[in-house]
């Protein structure tokens, strides 16, 4: 099984993307391809689904999103499509307070997902899931990077791994992603 595969974007497509790595093109489907840019040279996590049938590499812009598409397999009804579609349209805190509160009307807003699908995702994870607050500073820079033309998943990817302090202002953690980008 891969962990993740670091490597440069040479495919885009509906169905999936090549990440080539060592002169080998990874077919990796994601929540969202279009995400993507072409040559751009990206870390996807990635985790490896076997059936009889097939053996499929889904990849992810972090460790965390991969977590979460695995927890929602264990989860009775739902497969990698279905668990595609729940990753695929919103911001995975969002997603997890809505099952920690249990709102099921909101995870069947998503395509492939029934109310039974919704409440069975409930009642599987609701008490297993960490959501991390973001605060209003952290939230306001990624919204003013965004409208610069920035890619939100970079922005989170990088705000991921600077572990900056909540206190700080949102201009100073625009600074602290700039520096990062145009490194």
């Amino acid at each position: 099984m891969y962990s993740y595969i670091i490597g440069t974007i040479k495919n885009i497509n509906p169905q999936n993307i090549v990440l080539e790595c060592q002169n080998i093109g990874y077919a990796i489907i994601t929540p969202n391809n279009f995400n993507y840019h072409l040559n751009d040279e990206v870390k996807i996590y990635t985790h490896q689904h076997v059936k009889e049938d097939a053996i499929t590499l889904y990849g992810f812009s972090s460790a965390e999103d991969r977590d979460f598409f695995i927890k929602l397999l264990s989860v009775t009804g739902i497969g990698p499509k279905s668990a595609l579609s729940l990753l695929s349209k919103e911001d995975l805190n969002y997603l997890k307070q809505a099952i920690e509160s249990g709102n099921a009307k909101y995870l069947t807003t998503f395509p492939g997902i029934g109310l039974k699908s919704a409440n069975q995702i409930i009642l599987d994870l609701k008490g297993r899931l960490t959501i991390h607050e973001v605060a209003d500073n952290f939230h306001d820079a990624v919204l003013a990077l965004c409208s610069l033309g920035y890619h939100k998943d970079k922005i989170n990817t990088i705000l991921k791994n600077l572990n900056l302090s909540p206190n700080l202002s949102t201009s100073l953690i625009v600074k602290e992603i700039l520096k990062e980008i145009n490194n």
